[in-house]
């Protein structure tokens, strides 16, 4: 890691939409070079370090034309824009033709100036990288038919899904190894000599203009998943990986660029070992949306090492959103414990106000829908105050109950220590009410009072050092519910 802080919080923006959103809002046309002050401001809360522009690159209208014809799609886009119109569909922001700002957003220009005004605020700027795949019109396709994953007549034939004629030749649609072929898109081929010399020119280009780069699907150019994935179509294996001999070379000019990995399939750990500075914590969040909290403890016993190079979300443009997806407060509870765990986090575009609808990474508009303002209120004051929150040790903490109330197995705690005060996070991953002591780590408790104030709601409690230090806090919580706790004694607060 190149000294990038651990705790960095991302906020995600679905470029095009929320465009469309400013200019409705404004009733005129705008492009990212004069967004107006009070827009960012709404935007962006407190507590956010860094924004990841998702979807600025130039989009391929040979994949749009892909995306009209298909009729599956067609399907997913009216479910989520009922009024769609024909002006909605704005193409896939992975389908990239070019790696240039689309002239829709104000092109190389606009982008310069929307990042100069996130920094002049204390924000870096993250942009895409999509390594495993392009635009069928790419110029590559062309000038670099070397680069792409080819086969012949009989491929086409025996899987016409997964290959499309192009040039003469016979090219494979982008895919991964678990589901269909994406028809909109060609598949590089991570094996091919020269491909990682043009990843690096094009990662040194987006790294010019940005502060830090998401890559997608990353785990796909890792050899064993790509052998595994393409076969004899690949060629032989390079001696080295794609990820280390790619971000080595790109290091060497962009020292300090982030970069984020796109990881699935429990690849973190090799992906951080292969040059990331954050991966996706995918295991994280499965388990707050569908486990309880035993499988959540597990896997937070990982070392520090590990888990501070982790990305941690409830909800990103690829998930379902988490007001509908985790309810009756779940998300609340799932959003306390990313905003206060080791790594990074990561927040999206319209989560903080409720949205509902996941909408189609090709379509250019959200659905009207109502903000929940208790929410949005909840989020900010978290934000607020989850950043001081995480600095120095972080310990995961023991709870523990009585013969004839096992609830307390749903209750997660953890404490940041570095100093008076200290900070405690208690979380409820239940729907059920549940009680407990939490073992606090602190030997200097017992000989004085302590003072706990909840962050969240400023509730306070006056509690013993010595109950403390031998039973543990005493802790009941409703259904889905937490506390934040800061720790101090009367003298501090």
């Amino acid at each position: 890691m190149t000294g990038r802080p651990s705790a960095t919080v991302v906020y995600e923006i679905d470029t095009w939409p929320w465009m469309t959103g400013v200019r409705r809002a404004l009733g005129r046309d705008v492009t990212l070079a004069d967004i107006p002050a009070e827009v960012w401001d709404e935007t962006i809360p407190p507590g956010i370090d860094a924004v990841w522009l998702m979807g600025v690159w130039e989009r391929s209208p040979a994949g749009l034309v892909v995306a009209r014809a298909d009729e599956g799609l067609q399907r997913d886009f009216r479910a989520a824009l009922p009024d769609l119109q024909p002006g909605d569909l704005a193409g896939s922001p992975y389908c990239v033709r070019r790696y240039r700002v689309d002239e829709h957003l104000g092109g190389p220009a606009a982008l310069a100036a929307c990042r100069a005004e996130l920094a002049r605020r204390g924000v870096r700027l993250i942009l895409d990288y999509v390594p495993n795949h392009v635009a069928p019109d790419h110029p590559a396709i062309v000038e670099h038919p070397e680069w792409f994953i080819t086969g012949d007549e009989a491929d086409a034939a025996r899987d016409p899904a997964a290959w499309f004629p192009v040039a003469g030749r016979i090219v494979a649609h982008g895919r991964d190894p678990y589901f269909p072929p994406w028809p909109d898109v060609a598949q590089l081929n991570a094996f091919a000599p020269g491909l990682r010399a043009a990843a690096v020119a094009v990662l040194g280009e987006i790294a010019e203009q940005c502060d830090g780069i998401r890559c997608d699907m990353a785990m796909l150019l890792t050899t064993e998943v790509f052998a595994r994935t393409w076969g004899a179509h690949a060629g032989p294996a390079p001696d080295g990986e794609f990820w280390p001999e790619v971000i080595g070379a790109l290091r060497r000019d962009h020292p300090q660029v982030m970069l984020i990995a796109e990881a699935y399939w429990d690849m973190e750990w090799t992906l951080q070992q292969q040059g990331f500075d954050f991966c996706y914590d995918k295991r994280l969040y499965d388990r707050l949306a569908h486990d309880d909290a035993e499988a959540v403890r597990k896997h937070l016993t990982a070392g520090r090492d590990y888990q501070d190079r982790l990305i941690r979300f409830i909800e990103n443009h690829d998930e379902p959103r988490a007001a509908s997806a985790l309810p009756g407060g779940r998300d609340r509870t799932a959003a306390v414990a990313i905003a206060t765990l080791p790594g990074a986090t990561l927040w999206h575009d319209g989560e903080f106000e409720g949205r509902r609808t996941r909408l189609p990474v090709f379509l250019g508009r959200f659905p009207d829908e109502p903000v929940d303002e208790d929410l949005r209120a909840f989020y900010r004051r978290l934000l607020a105050v989850a950043g001081g929150m995480r600095r120095g040790d972080w310990s995961l903490l023991d709870s523990r109950g009585w013969p004839d109330n096992p609830t307390h197995h749903d209750i997660l705690a953890w404490a940041w220590h570095d100093g008076v005060p200290h900070h405690v996070t208690v979380i409820n991953l239940a729907g059920h009410r549940s009680q407990g002591r939490v073992a606090l780590p602190w030997p200097e408790l017992a000989g004085r009072s302590w003072r706990l104030i909840d962050l969240l709601d400023g509730r306070v409690f006056d509690r013993d050092g010595g109950e403390l230090a031998r039973d543990g806090l005493y802790v009941d919580l409703p259904p889905w519910g937490q506390h934040l706790f800061a720790v101090t004694t009367a003298a501090h607060s």
